[in-house]
């Protein structure tokens, strides 16, 4: 309480590189959680959170060529990286080993990154991406972690496919805009629930093609061996084994939340049908405006 932090030595100063923004919304992510209560033991105090930031740009550094002023542009949870490794020549600045995360991490002038949860927020225009008109800003910033996050595997691991049947594993940041994505890529999808209340909220409202509650054995037994690949946003401690049952020889359960425990990972059923549990975080910066473009095509935003 009545703690001063020191955010705006890092706002004003705009590099030859850089876009200023006057941020108009930012979104609350789950992960913003995790940092503030260090729930995963990396958080530097004082910290700012919010990475899901868009507004309207105020001013450009005499080198940028991709954003004017008055412009409508966004910025993620990506801050700088090497541009130099493997992952950064490819396009997947997120895996960089170098990676400068957009609050609590080092930047290259050796300052402290701060979020968006500010009047202003300075960054390279690399890491800045264009907001279509057609998007809402309100409702688009939500698209820049939760978008991209479930965006990305959906890309990578093939689920685009129309005729693909997939699982989405919660129904809150994350799964909603899943939910929305697979529907504009043609593919089935299932909500996959411990919460019975939110069925209604799935089909209806989301265009769901169905509803299991994970609670329930019946559903989820008569439901094994019929999904492609299952997105799993949750990130509180959950059983793995009831949605590696769900998959079919092949799939792919693909983990999105970052519980602050580890959780048991039954192999067995892994063996017997060749099943791959595996990881994604979100997607590098050509994939990220890929999505915004996507986004704005489909008509997708946040639920708010």
């Amino acid at each position: 309480m009545g703690t001063k932090y020191p955010t705006t030595q890092i706002l004003l100063a705009t590099g030859d590189c850089d876009v200023k923004l006057k941020v108009l919304y930012c979104g609350i992510c789950h992960s913003d959680l995790h940092f503030i209560k260090n729930e995963w033991g990396m958080t530097r105090y004082p910290f700012v959170p919010g990475h899901e930031i868009v507004g309207v740009v105020m001013e450009v550094g005499s080198k940028v060529q991709k954003f004017k002023v008055g412009d409508k542009a966004g910025v993620g949870g990506i801050a700088g990286s090497c541009q130099s490794c493997d992952n950064c020549s490819n396009n997947l600045e997120c895996y960089c080993p170098n990676l400068i995360v957009i609050h609590g991490s080092t930047y290259h002038d050796g300052s402290i990154t701060y979020g968006g949860y500010s009047d202003i927020m300075v960054a390279d225009e690399h890491y800045v991406v264009r907001i279509p008109d057609k998007l809402p800003l309100d409702a688009s910033a939500p698209l820049l972690c939760a978008g991209i996050t479930v965006y990305s595997p959906f890309k990578y691991f093939g689920f685009d496919k129309p005729g693909m049947h997939v699982g989405v594993v919660g129904l809150g940041g994350l799964g909603h805009l899943a939910v929305k994505f697979a529907k504009a890529f043609g593919v089935k999808v299932t909500v996959i629930s411990t919460s019975p209340s939110k069925k209604k909220e799935a089909i209806e409202n989301l265009g769901a093609d169905s509803f299991l509650v994970s609670r329930d054995p019946l559903q989820m037994e008569a439901a094994m061996g019929t999904m492609d690949g299952i997105i799993d946003t949750v990130s509180a401690i959950h059983p793995l084994l009831p949605l590696i049952n769900l998959l079919k020889s092949h799939g792919k359960l693909v983990m999105l939340g970052a519980p602050e425990k580890p959780l048991e990972l039954p192999v067995f059923p892994l063996l017997l049908g060749r099943k791959t549990v595996v990881g994604s975080s979100g997607g590098g910066m050509k994939e990220m405006q890929e999505m915004i473009d996507f986004a704005a095509e489909h008509n997708i935003t946040s639920v708010h």
